[in-house]
């Protein structure tokens, strides 16, 4: 996107014609996002109450940030790490997640950092990694015009990701071959394109996919060098989806057995199929064993690692994916690291120069929350989100900030529903004032510059959480250095 701005205003925006993800196309949402730069309703200074039952008063950075620093420290002497949380958000910059990652397991010495990407992208991290290894798609927005048969499941790209879906559209004009299969309960606008729309009954994803796996392995459509060189325990799923016959799954999924068949064949004879897949797959209490079973047709069919073919899924947020990269959620460490790997742990801890990082997974969004209400949590920190509002159960969340011991918010916007909770609220800048990256679902980094200043006092988001941890740090108790490992250097290359 291209920012125009008029000293601290932005006037208008437009598509870069030489971005490579949207090549200057717009959706309405970014071709209105200037409406959004508005002066009005900004937080422009810190404010701090000391009693709830007070107003928040205006104070300077300093006195907000080490009022801050001296509850975090207090509780965390008295109840330990785990006793603070940190609730963050996918509309961060990369550069912003890292630093609260760091801020919260590295300092800290805590795992209670969660993001409002839990709520959407979790279940296909944990499928990536169920089943890949690595929570890392392997796909890019190029293998669109690449693929000979294109799965789409639990989306609506047509509505939801609309310049995407315009180069799927461009895709089946120039080779109208391609194979297009639509899984959605619903006729939705990408069903209207669809060569087969499986219509299949709301939760019944996983059958559908082992109905089309029991054919691929019958047929006779599966890669089985490919099986045998890249993957394990395929005897064991063959086991598992034996009884999933078409007739079998299709009265489960409520469609005829013949278009289960017929799926099948197309994915599995095609010479490059790509599956792309959303919230209808992950936003489920089975929400990691429908990506499983989905990614699941691909191992067997060697449909992966090459032009056109792979499992895709769509993140709905700006920077879900660089989030993700940078381990800011309660499970994962940065750079793809395993949290339950002592290994991983050590590099990472090796890397922050700290002597260890908190082996136990954090408390997940709603269970962070859960964990407020119960007093288990004393205080909260929350960054470029507004859970009061957007959280599944909002009764629940509001709750839980009343009974929490100190809450944090740091916001663009004064009069969130969240910042009514604010026992500090600390002004942070807004999408056209930053500078950093941020990563989209086929992991291509983008560069974003900021246009204009950030009004008021507003700061940075990563700059409040350093300045933050730099105050903490010496009210914390000292930490041994680790001990570091110096690693031979490598012989240069003749």
């Amino acid at each position: 996107m291209l920012i125009h701005a008029d000293g601290d205003r932005v006037v208008q925006v437009e598509g870069d014609p030489d971005h490579p993800a949207n090549f200057g196309r717009l959706c309405s949402k970014g071709a209105t996002l200037h409406l959004t730069d508005m002066r009005q309703g900004r937080a422009l200074h810190p404010e701090l109450r000391t009693a709830r039952s007070e107003a928040r008063r205006r104070v300077d950075w300093n006195t907000a940030l080490d009022h801050a620093a001296d509850r975090f420290a207090a509780i965390v002497a008295e109840h330990g790490p785990d006793a603070v949380a940190f609730y963050i958000s996918g509309q961060l910059l990369t550069e912003d997640y890292y630093v609260f990652n760091k801020l919260a397991k590295g300092l800290i010495g805590s795992n209670n950092i969660d993001t409002n990407s839990r709520l959407c992208m979790s279940s296909a991290v944990a499928g990536y990694k169920a089943t890949l290894g690595a929570d890392a798609p392997p796909c890019s927005y190029e293998d669109l015009a690449l693929a000979d048969c294109l799965l789409i499941a639990g989306a609506n790209p047509a509505y939801a990701h609309p310049v995407l879906f315009r180069r799927i559209e461009e895709a089946k004009a120039a080779r109208p071959g391609m194979k297009l299969i639509v899984v959605d309960p619903r006729r939705t606008d990408s069903a209207e394109l669809a060569d087969l729309h499986l219509a299949i009954l709301p939760g019944t994803d996983v059958a559908l996919f082992h109905a089309m796996l029991n054919v691929l392995v019958w047929e006779g459509w599966i890669a089985e060098d490919y099986i045998a060189a890249h993957t394990e325990g395929f005897e064991a799923l063959k086991r598992r989806i034996r009884e999933y016959t078409p007739r079998f799954a299709a009265e489960l999924c409520g469609i005829r057995p013949d278009d289960i068949v017929r799926a099948a064949e197309w994915f599995g004879t095609a010479p490059a199929a790509l599956s792309l897949w959303c919230m209808g797959l992950n936003q489920s209490s089975h929400g990691t064993d429908k990506n499983a079973a989905l990614i699941h047709l691909h191992l067997a069919t060697g449909q992966l690692g090459r032009p056109g073919a792979g499992p895709f899924s769509l993140t709905g947020q700006p920077n879900a994916m660089g989030g993700r990269e940078v381990g800011g959620m309660a499970n994962l460490l940065s750079g793809h690291r395993d949290l339950a790997d002592p290994q991983h742990r050590a590099e990472v801890a090796a890397l922050w120069g700290v002597p260890s990082v908190p082996e136990r997974p954090g408390k997940t969004a709603v269970e962070l929350f859960e964990a407020v209400e119960r007093g288990e949590i004393k205080a909260v920190w929350i960054a470029c989100t507004n859970p009061a509002h957007s959280m599944p159960d909002s009764a629940q969340v509001r709750r839980a900030l009343a009974a929490a011991e100190f809450v944090v918010v740091q916001e663009a916007y004064a009069h969130t529903d969240t910042t009514a909770y604010a026992d500090l609220l600390l002004p942070a800048s807004s999408w056209a004032e930053k500078d950093g990256t941020v990563t989209n679902s086929e992991r291509r980094i983008t560069r974003v510059h900021a246009a204009v200043p950030a009004p008021g006092e507003a700061r940075h988001d990563w700059q409040i959480a350093a300045d933050f941890a730099r105050r903490l740090e010496r009210r914390l108790p000292a930490r041994p250095a680790p001990v570091r490992r110096h690693r031979r250097p490598r012989t240069p290359p003749d």
